[in-house]
This record gives C-alpha cells, structure tokens and sequence, in this order.
C-alpha cells in the first residue's frame, strides 16, 4: 500500500514558538477567571474570548515593532486552534480527532504521523509536536486530562494506556523504542446494532438474526480476530441485543467498550496499576472474581489476555451465562491453541486437558473476525463448540466457514440442540433453512 504525504495546515516554527507563549499566558488568565463551579461550555467561551484578546495583542505589538512578526489571516486561525486545542482538547492530536473518517492515528516520534482511514487510505502528516520533549509533555497532559485516573508516562513507567474522552484508546511508550510512539484507534461506532453492521457488509441478515438469538439465548460467546479487525464493534452490537433488564459488568484493561452509552444497567470496571511501590494493582483476573459478587447478570471482558482467562470461564459457569469475551486469533479454530496457552499461564496451571474440559462446558460459540483485502471487515466463520473428543481435544462445528474472499457462507449448521435454543429465544426457522444453501441472504 502506498503512503500519501500531505501537510495539512502544518505550524511554522515561529507559530509553534507563538502557540506555547499563549498557552502560558491564556492558561494563566484562564485560571484567574473561572472557578471548580465553571462549566465546560463557559470555560472554552471564555477561552475563546482570551485567545482573541491575545491574538489582538500579539498584532498591535507586531505592529509597533514594524509589522514583521504579523500573522495573515490564516496563519492566525491556525495559532488560535492551536492554542485551544492545547487548553481544552488533545493538542495537536485534535484536528484528527475531530475528522470521522479517520480510524488511527500512529506516530514514530513527534514528527512521523501517519492517519489511517476508514477507507484504507494511510497518508503521512505533518509533526503534531514541536519537538520530542513537547510530544511528551502533550501526551502527559493528555494523560492527566482524559484518562479516568492520572496515569504516568516516565522512564520508570514506560507505556500510557488510556480512553479519550470521544472513546478513542491511545497507547504510547517512550524509553523502550527508539523516539517515543503512538498509537490512537478510533471508536467511530460507539453505539452500533447488528441490522447497522450488516448494512456496512459486516454479516448478512441471516448471520444478523442468528447472532441475536444467540444473545438471547445467553449462550457463552468469544469474537476473536486481528488488532482492529472490530471486536469491540460487535461486542457492542452483540451487546445491544441484550435486555435492558439485565445488569451487565463489563471488565476491561482500559474503557473502550462504553456499553453504558446503549445500556440502562451497566457497571464499567477497568484494571488498575500498582504505585511507585508496587501496590494497589487490580489485574482483570481480579476484576472478574469481583464480578460474581455484583448480581452481574453477564460478564463481558474486553480483551482476553492471560490470567484473567479462568476466572472468567469459570464466571460463564456460575450463572453469568451469555457471557462475552474478546480474544486475538487468526482463526476460530486458532482460539482453542491460545486459550490454552493462556490456562497455563494462570495462577491455576491447568494443562491442556483440564483447560479444554473447561472451555468446552462454559464456551459456546466462536465468531472469527477478519479484514479483508480492501480494508473492509467481515465475519469469516462462526464456530459452535460441541465438548471434548476421545483425544481430549475441543470438537466444534464450523458453523459458518470463509469462502475464498474470507466472508462467512454455510458450513455445517447447528446442532439439533442449540437450533431448538436459537428457535427458541425467536429466530425464524426459516433463517436455518436458508443457511443450509450456499449464499448470503439480502
């Protein structure tokens, strides 16, 4: 894929050097103006209000001084963004944040910025710091301003993870890479419902009607796939499904999954840091035992990793059935190898038959993410667990299997079983009929 290089409104030198002196001085005149009781909408009106005075300031002392340091009308408007950008919002980061058609954002130091597109396109920008030291000091502020808790971001705590205030997740390291990097991954679809991602070519109706049946028949379901192949889309879509008289408590190493946005009774839980010493950590695994002692109805861990794996099949078990979870896999087959190699790395040890035991008594269902070549995403295949063979390994179905593209078509269907579950919870027999041939319905 080829990269497009484009500038888009970059600051000159003297305007970077321009933007930090009036940060400093609105910033100043700021706090002498608003008080703990201001609310946001005033405070950025009266942040306005002081960035024009300064702007008007900055041209009159241009002016006695012979004119040379007058910004034109553009070079102005961009001062003036920048400053407010860097008072009330992500600094340099803001004006690709405010755009929807961006995805991601990465960065390789200060000055090598690339935006990634929902339409696959990924184009080179301009710095969105002056200098390696300011991209720092952004991502700090950044840090102390968005994230739910202050997180730090020093050379004795080498990575920043946290949620935006627009539901976006950034991750940065410094210290352990050559120039410090970033990443941003963008929500655009903060409250999604299955009928909408099938309408983006996501799944067709039928996968759509068989998807919430299985939500509403609270079988246990993991959505493995790439990094940004959109788990935490689906979850969402899957979790829309879900009756707003349930109470739902989602487990995550950092907010994205925001189910409160589309859910009366949600209670968010997100993984702590230790301190200086050590202490205070609560890992997801915590979380997760914590969550069978809160009536929670389902459980929904954003990203399996490790630890937390067990706890959270054991939740499946004791009465948190429809339970979700998200996990990083190539394939849906692949899920069952990693979610081993994770049981083994727990505090519990369990060796690949206990584990498989284990996953085939809380698990149901497997949907594989994919990306496909044109960037777009689909479901490739949807795998329903059946128990464990005379091997000791986990059976399945391959419900719904790629075809040559990756989209999902027929595959073996649904045992007898979980189709009179689906029926059940109202999917229209007719739905299973149709899956049986070849094809996506319209």
């Amino acid at each position: 894929m080829s990269v497009a290089v484009f500038e888009r409104e970059a600051l000159s030198e003297d305007e970077q050097h321009l933007v930090r002196k009036l940060r400093a001085s609105v910033g100043a005149r700021l706090a002498d103006r608003v008080g703990e009781n201001t609310d946001s909408a005033e405070r950025q009106r009266i942040g306005r209000v002081l960035i024009d005075d300064a702007l008007i300031a900055h041209a009159r002392a241009a002016l006695a001084d012979g004119g040379l340091d007058v910004l034109n009308g553009q070079a102005e408007t961009r001062v003036a963004r920048a400053v407010f950008d860097a008072l009330f919002g992500m600094g340099g980061l803001q004006r690709w944040l405010d755009d929807p058609e961006v995805e991601n954002i990465t960065a390789n130091g200060h000055d090598c910025v690339f935006i990634h597109y929902a339409d696959g396109r990924k184009v080179q920008v301009g710095p969105i710091a002056a200098s390696e030291e300011d991209f720092v000091d952004l991502l700090r502020t950044i840090a102390a301003r968005a994230g739910t808790e202050e997180r730090m971001f020093d050379r004795a705590h080498p990575q920043l993870n946290i949620q935006l205030p627009d539901g976006s997740r950034l991750f940065a390291v410094m210290a352990v890479s050559d120039r410090v990097s970033m990443t941003v991954r963008r929500h655009r679809h903060m409250a999604v419902s299955l009928q909408e991602l099938s309408a983006m070519g996501v799944f067709d109706l039928d996968i759509a009607a068989q998807l919430a049946a299985a939500v509403r028949a609270k079988l246990n379901i993991l959505v493995c796939g790439g990094m940004g192949h959109g788990k935490t889309t689906l979850v969402r879509a899957l979790a829309a499904c879900i009756s707003p008289e349930e109470r739902l408590v989602t487990i995550e190493d950092t907010y994205e999954l925001a189910l409160g946005k589309q859910h009366p009774d949600v209670v968010a839980m997100q993984a702590r840091q230790g301190n200086l010493e050590g202490n205070g950590e609560v890992t997801q695994a915590d979380l997760v035992r914590m969550s069978l002692r809160m009536n929670a109805s389902r459980v929904i861990v954003g990203e399996v990793r490790g630890e937390e794996l067990v706890s959270m099949l054991n939740a499946m078990m004791m009465g948190s059935d429809g339970s979700i979870g998200t996990m990083h896999a190539s394939t849906s087959k692949q899920a069952f190898d990693k979610l081993a190699s994770y049981a083994i790395q727990a505090p519990e040890r369990l060796d690949r038959a206990a584990t498989n035991l284990l996953v085939s008594t809380a698990l149901h269902v497997v949907i594989q993410l994919r990306r496909l070549r044109d960037g777009s995403r689909v479901i490739s295949s949807i795998r329903e667990i059946t128990g464990v063979g005379d091997n000791g390994e986990v059976t399945s179905n391959e419900v719904l299997r790629p075809d040559r593209q990756g989209r999902a078509v027929p595959g073996t269907g649904w045992t007898a079983d979980t189709a009179d579950l689906l029926i059940e919870a109202g999917l229209d027999p007719v739905v299973l009929e149709r899956s049986a041939r070849a094809g996506w319905s319209l």
